[in-house]
């Protein structure tokens, strides 16, 4: 599976709009939802291409 560094950036919006309705639904898990949060942003910005595979 090939993911392009536009359409990781393309989910941000979707993720904080998902963890904003997670946190208002439950907001004793807004830690979680934010550490999670953080982590994937940081993961995808210090080695943006981790999940993408090329082909010759």
């Amino acid at each position: 599976m090939h993911i392009e560094i536009d359409s990781v950036t393309a989910l941000s919006p979707f993720l904080a709009l998902m963890f904003g309705v997670l946190i208002l639904i439950l907001p004793k898990f807004l830690n979680y939802f934010v550490a999670v949060y953080l982590i994937l942003i940081g993961l995808f910005g210090l080695f943006p291409n981790l999940f993408t595979t090329t082909t010759t």
